[in-house]
């Protein structure tokens, strides 16, 4: 049905607004698809419920030692046939130093979980809008890692046989990672490939980067990865390809988030629209039924207001009134 005008005595129609009807085809999964504003409760619960079940699965992966050991000493001569086989050197240079390899102890250990649980809570507080679609990107990257985990073992270099490397946890007895000295047992030794300290590190960087006004914090966010990058190879926790592999799972998590909300995160609106009334009510109708004018009142000639007397015709008529006409 087409709108309702109102034709005055000039002959002239006005359009009356009408309501809105819900947009048709918008289904469960379209409904799915939209960025909507994120809950508090829920979100602690998701996190709280991923992340252990992250762990969870991650060290129920079976410790493969040997086969770990072996991919390790493949992977290392990879390295050398590509001349980036550097990984030793940087080990034992910035252990000489010890301020700076503790440092990078307590960095490794820590800020992986501080800075990604920071940037989800700043895109929950001022970028509502794009954090289901950021955390999407989050969770696709962990979980296909966790299939990485599983069909390719791979042991740390700190860990390899008939090498240098130093595991500097131990040299230094600092509390620095979950997969070194007394807390070794918590975690698998053996999930080096992909490394989501990069993958995490370069998730959070980025998202600093698009998102962030100021320019200082935007160089922050591109820092940020960098240094990861050196700590996790200055610790002899993960080779340089290890950091390509979570390169790649990220990859794929945007492009899982990409396809499913149709747009990368950054693209997204910053805030989510309030959910529109099954039937939108314009300001003219809304005025209608708080006692003002009714909505046919809205396209009448202010020169022939119902409110004003009538004045007769020279034929000492009435005028005509105007007459509400539906146009199907």
């Amino acid at each position: 049905m087409g709108d309702t005008t109102v034709t005055t005595l000039e002959g002239r129609e006005a359009a009356v607004p009408q309501p809105v009807a819900d947009e048709p085809g918008r289904g469960p999964l379209r409904r799915l698809r939209t960025p909507r504003r994120p809950r508090l409760w829920f979100e602690i619960l998701l996190i709280a419920v991923s992340y252990w079940t992250y762990s969870l699965i991650r060290n129920a992966v079976p410790e493969q030692r040997s086969e770990a050991l072996r991919n390790a000493d493949w992977l290392w001569q990879l390295e050398h046939h590509l001349g980036i086989a550097v990984e030793e050197s940087i080990n034992h240079t910035v252990n000489s130093v010890t301020w700076l390899i503790v440092g990078m102890n307590y960095y490794y250990a820590t800020l992986h979980f501080i800075v990604t649980l920071g940037v989800l809570v700043w895109l929950y507080r001022s970028h509502p809008g794009r954090y289901a679609a950021t955390r999407l990107v989050l969770f696709a990257t962990t979980g296909v890692a966790l299939i990485g985990y599983y069909l390719y073992p791979l042991a740390p270099p700190r860990l390899m046989t008939n090498t240098g490397f130093i595991d500097t946890v131990m040299v230094h007895d600092t509390w620095g990672s979950m997969a070194s000295g007394d807390l070794k047992n918590m975690s698998n030794q053996y999930a080096a490939m992909p490394s989501m300290h990069i993958g995490w590190s370069v998730w959070s960087g980025l998202t600093i980067f698009a998102l962030a006004r100021l320019p200082w914090v935007r160089i922050l966010g591109l820092l940020y990865p960098t240094t990861t990058l050196i700590v996790i190879v200055a610790t002899a926790n993960h080779f340089w390809l290890d950091a390509v592999g979570g390169l790649m799972c990220l990859a794929f998590g945007y492009t899982v988030a990409r396809l499913w909300y149709g747009a990368l995160p950054h693209a997204l609106p910053r805030r989510v629209m309030a959910s529109p009334r099954t039937h939108s009510q314009s300001p003219t109708a809304a005025r209608g039924r708080a006692g003002g004018c009714p909505p046919a009142a809205a396209g009448v000639n202010a020169e022939h207001s119902p409110d004003e007397p009538s004045r007769p015709t020279e034929d000492g008529h009435p005028p005509a009134r105007p007459r509400p006409t539906t146009h199907a």
